[in-house]
């Protein structure tokens, strides 16, 4: 899977015991990075695989020292998503036992410096990875199921409290491609082993189902939807990928091209919307929580000033700011939540942005709680205050339903007492001076237009 840095011995350890290595996937707009393997190395010569590396110690500590290696990218360039469960198999050509430490990482940017152990790189969509044996883009050995333990899972996206709507919602039409692409690799697979004359006979003699792919497919769709259920970005992106997947005739293949063009569809809007949001911003600015789409506006218009609400209780407001403080000229102050009002009164605010999980027919928004109080005490202020989102965040519904979180991060004493710990929180509609999306600013009978477009997604699911 790796061979030892330069300088070692190319068995990696002395012994005879598994070889312990490390492979890292930077993903970056949905696909992830492929590094062909030079003749400088001594196994699996040019064949594609992640960033990869014995492991020497401690496996977390390793992969980074890889990372900044073998693609140039320091440690701010890449953040952790998560580690997976270890990989293990023999490979009886090399008569030699693996274990392999799969790790994912974003990756804020796509040019990277080539060690000599490899020759050529590429961005792919992970389910690619299925299709490379015997083609011209031969993989290492058991990569796909490395990929397979830190990819995106419904579960991941429920258990997700650091990230933003629109982040969330990408990942979820991730899940969808990964589940589609491997049941068409198994498709492929089943009709390269048989030669069918018709339908019928296809359908008995290759396993081909397309009808039970859709009903797993629109199971998976299904819990997605459920598992952040304030989040109308994420339930209206996977409605997209399902509504132009055809239906139960096409199967796997037509949910797999419609998660991969919806997946660029979803971060040009957020791109979009972000790009025209910064067109708004200068001065002194003030915002909360942890927009993706609200960061990148503020790192492209480089305000003269930020005040970012920490945010409890995740505190995600304090990332932000450390992140603006490297990536921008701006004077960047941290405060408490509590002192939004305070800070408002006393400073000179030209605006207030922040973004939304779920902007609502009547034009009020649902976002990290917080919103409703910086909101309102701008209005007192006579503040603008801006809300950052594509129309993929309009709800098609009236209700919404508001997460809470852990008790323990608010109270965990003993005594009887009752804990709130409300995560989203509404904002009136006439706190909010204009709701900038990849289309604009958008009007109050925009927003029930859209919602009654978004409406069209929903006929995929069965009544």
């Amino acid at each position: 899977m790796s061979d030892a840095p330069t300088g070692r011995d190319e068995t990696g350890d002395d012994d005879a015991s598994a070889s312990h290595v490390v492979t890292a996937f930077l993903r970056n707009r949905g696909e992830v990075l492929l590094l062909r393997r030079s003749d400088a190395v001594g196994t699996y010569v040019g064949q594609w695989g992640g960033v990869s590396g014995f492991a020497e110690g401690r496996p977390d500590e390793q992969v980074r020292a890889e990372i900044r290696e073998e693609t140039g990218l320091e440690a701010d360039a890449v953040s952790l998503v998560r580690s997976g469960r270890p990989v293990e198999f023999t490979d009886p050509a090399l008569e030699r036992e693996w274990v392999v430490h799969p790790y994912l990482f974003d990756c804020e940017i796509r040019e990277i410096e080539l060690s000599e152990e490899h020759d050529e790189f590429e961005w792919v969509a992970p389910t690619e990875l299925l299709e490379s044996v015997g083609d011209d883009r031969e993989t290492v050995p058991e990569l796909w199921t490395a990929y397979e333990r830190v990819a995106p899972t419904v579960r991941s996206i429920a258990a997700d409290n650091e990230h933003g709507a629109a982040y969330l919602s990408v990942h979820a039409l991730e899940v969808l491609r990964d589940r589609a692409g491997l049941l068409v690799a198994e498709r492929e697979e089943s009709e390269a082993t048989s030669s069918p004359q018709n339908g019928e006979r296809a359908t008995r003699e290759t396993g081909v189902d397309p009808a039970a792919e859709w009903d797993e497919l629109t199971e998976l769709a299904s819990r997605l939807l459920k598992a952040r259920p304030s989040m109308a970005v994420l339930r209206n992106r996977v409605n997209r990928v399902m509504a132009g997947a055809g239906g139960v005739d096409d199967g796997a293949p037509a949910v797999l091209e419609s998660a991969l063009s919806n997946i660029d569809r979803a971060l040009s809007a957020d791109a979009d919307a972000a790009a025209t949001a910064s067109e708004r911003l200068e001065g002194n600015v003030a915002t909360l929580s942890r927009s993706g789409t609200v960061l990148e506006a503020l790192e492209t218009a480089d305000p003269s000033r930020v005040f970012v609400a920490e945010s409890r209780p995740a505190r995600e407001g304090i990332g932000v700011a450390e992140r603006l403080a490297e990536t921008t000229a701006s004077t960047v102050t941290v405060h408490t939540d509590a002192a939004v009002a305070h800070v408002l009164a006393r400073e000179d605010i030209s605006r207030v942005m922040v973004g939304a999980d779920t902007v609502l027919p009547d034009d009020s928004v649902v976002n990290k709680t917080g919103t409703r109080a910086l909101a309102v005490a701008a209005d007192r202020e006579g503040i603008p205050v801006s809300v950052v989102a594509a129309t993929d965040k309009v709800s098609t519904r009236e209700d919404v339903n508001l997460e809470s979180g852990e008790r323990s991060a608010v109270y965990d004493g003993d005594a009887p007492i009752d804990v709130m710990n409300p995560t989203f929180d509404v904002t009136p509609a006439d706190c909010v001076t204009e709701i900038v999306t990849e289309r604009g600013a958008l009007a109050p009978d925009d927003v029930a237009a859209v919602a009654e477009e978004l409406r069209g997604l929903e006929t995929w699911r069965a009544p």
